[in-house]
């Protein structure tokens, strides 16, 4: 799926995600943290309309570069949209799957999770997986330690009620070498 290395089970779920779940409408994706945007290629290319949202204007003209050269059928399908996440909204109940991996934030981590959540259409997914800064096994710092990322109480705590079936919320332990261990959360908001 996309480019960029990941973890088996992040790439598998992600294949998962978007192979299988096709609206009849065109579908649409929110990648939140995207960067210069690696999964939005690859999901224009396979005809999702994709909005990545990034603070670095740096990693979006990057985008807008990578996504120029992949052809005009590509880049039509992806929007780049300049915002600080710490503060940042989508249209509400806007999109079919909202992305966010291993973003930073500086602000409320479940305040965070609540605005993106906010811009799952009924019956689309939240997706995100963030590196741990602690191992919960063993209680040590892993390569993430100090930075401020999703975890699954945050997640839980802003998922929770009658309007999210969550399907994972959960740590895994990281298999590739770099180790470590990520929360990986994803939600289905209710019709």
């Amino acid at each position: 799926m996309p480019r960029r290395r990941r973890t088996r089970y992040v790439t598998g779920e992600l294949e998962e995600l978007f192979t299988t779940r096709r609206p009849d409408s065109e579908p649409s994706v929110l990648d939140a943290g995207a960067g210069h945007g690696a999964e939005a290629l690859w999901l224009a290319a396979h005809g999702w309309n994709v909005t990545v949202v990034d603070f670095s204007l740096a990693a979006l003209d990057f985008g807008q570069r990578n996504a120029a050269q992949a052809g005009a059928d590509v880049a039509e399908r992806i929007t780049l949209v300049e915002g600080d996440l710490g503060v940042w909204a989508p249209e509400p109940r806007a999109h079919d799957v909202v992305l966010c991996l291993y973003v930073h934030c500086a602000g409320d981590m479940a305040e965070m999770i609540t605005r993106l959540a906010s811009g799952v259409a009924p019956g689309g997914t939240l997706f995100m997986v963030a590196h741990q800064s602690v191992d919960p096994a063993t209680g040590e710092p892993t390569r993430a330690a100090g930075q401020h990322q999703v975890s699954i109480d945050e997640a839980g705590a802003a998922l929770r009620g009658d309007e999210w079936e969550i399907v994972t919320l959960e740590n895994r332990r990281r298999d590739d070498q770099m180790g470590g261990v990520d929360a990986v959360v994803r939600a289905v908001r209710q019709p």
